[in-house]
Formats: structure tokens, C-alpha cells, sequence
């Protein structure tokens, strides 16, 4: 029987390169997001429509759709706005989507037999990033994925990705000025891929030791180093 992968935010950017290959690997793909416009996967795989910021209807979400061997938490959203000019509204959807939800999703789906666990997180979680809020829930998921990996106590892996700026979508978020300037700080002088983010994230779900857990492996180019 085909192993299950529940990912979110598996409809653009590095969530997509995860459904490519993950459906390229014959599991069976999962994919929650608000919409599927243009999605070209909408004929391989289950697309369940629904806003993650609902966290009060995650756990009837989960408990429909079965067992669920692989969590990814991959939906996420960022506004790269100065900390004093941060409308309630988005803080409170950053909140939701990046860091509620996928810590409730982890709960819920452990309760449905899931046994590895994966986040993507963001070199904003651990440097003094200019989006605070967004920098605030990278670095919260990264302590949830080591909180949970001992409360799980080895019966779930869970692990982390901290990725710096992908070229993806929300790349075009980023100030200018500010992707230039991260440019000059990586070996390579190029952002990340999809595909590299993506490849890892499949490791940590499916082929990495059980001894690999609680762990947050950086994707930077040695821009954090610097």
C-alpha cells in the first residue's frame, strides 16, 4: 500500500516541488491549500481546499482523511513589513498560518498515525530578521519541532529546514535592496531552488536515520555564517 503525505501549501513554490516529487517517489499526495488555480497536479492528487488560519477545524480536517504517514508543513505566508506598521489583522494571520497551525497539525496528526514530520522554517528564525513577526514564527516553529521531538520521544521524527531566500514567489516580497544585499553574502552569489529545498525535506521524511531528530538543518549557502 502507497504511503500517505499530507502537505500544506503543496500548490506553489517549494511546496510544489515537493508534490513533484514526492508523486515521482509513488507516494500518495495530499494537498490542503485555499485554492488550485492553475495547479497542474489536480488530476494525481487529493486537493482539499480550506484556510489554515481556520484552526479550530483542523482537527475534524485531519480526522477525514485517514492515516496520514508524512506530515510536511510547508504553507506559509510573509509581508516584510517594519514592525511599527503591521496592521492587527496580518499579525494575526501570521500567527495562524505560520505557527498555530502547523503546531496543531502536528497534534492532530500524530493522533492519525503519522510518523514523520517535517517543517519549513527559515534562516529568519534564528537571526534578528527585519519582518519580526514573520522572524518570530520561523524561530517558534523551530523550538516547536525540538519541543515536540521529546515529547514524542522517539515514537515520531520530526525534524526542520531552515532555508534563506528562495527563488519562489515570495522571493518578490523581499525588498530589493535587501535580496541584493543577501546576495553578496552567499558562496555561490544565486538564492536557493525549490528543488534543493525540497529534496532535503523529502530526505528528513523518508530516508533519514531516526537518530536525525529534533533537528533544524540549515539551507543558506553559508549566509548565516557570515
Amino acid at each position: 500500500m502507497k504511503k500517505t503525505v499530507l502537505i500544506t501549501g503543496g500548490n506553489k513554490g517549494i511546496g510544489l516541488e515537493l508534490t513533484n516529487q514526492f508523486l515521482s517517489l509513488e507516494y500518495k499526495v495530499i494537498v490542503v491549500a485555499r485554492d488550485f488555480e492553475n495547479f497542474e497536479y489536480v488530476q494525481s492528487v487529493e486537493c482539499i481546499k480550506y484556510d489554515l488560519t481556520d484552526i479550530g477545524g483542523i482537527p475534524k480536517l485531519v480526522a477525514s482523511m485517514g492515516k496520514i504517514d508524512i506530515l510536511i508543513n510547508n504553507a506559509g505566508v510573509m509581508y516584510s513589513l517594519a514592525y511599527n506598521d503591521y496592521p492587527s489583522e496580518k499579525i494575526d494571520r501570521i500567527l495562524k498560518l505560520n505557527l498555530k497551525a502547523p503546531i496543531k497539525l502536528i497534534e492532530e496528526c500524530v493522533k492519525v498515525g503519522t510518523t514523520r514530520i517535517v517543517n519549513n522554517a527559515s534562516i529568519a528564525g534564528q537571526i534578528g530578521h527585519p519582518d519580526i513577526w514573520y522572524g518570530m514564527t520561523k524561530a517558534g516553529i523551530i523550538n516547536a519541532t525540538k519541543s515536540f521531538a521529546k515529547i514524542f520521544d522517539g515514537n515520531v521524527v520530526i525534524n526542520a529546514v531552515a532555508p534563506s531566500p528562495v527563488e519562489t514567489d515570495m522571493l518578490e516580497v523581499i525588498p530589493l535592496e535587501r535580496r541584493e544585499a543577501f546576495l553578496k553574502t552567499v558562496v555561490t552569489k544565486r538564492f536557493a531552488y525549490a528543488e534543493e529545498v525540497a529534496k532535503t525535506i523529502i530526505w528528513l521524511a523518508t530516508e533519514s536515520p531516526e537518530y536525525i531528530n529534533g533537528t533544524t538543518i540549515d539551507i543558506n549557502n553559508g549566509s548565516y555564517m557570515r
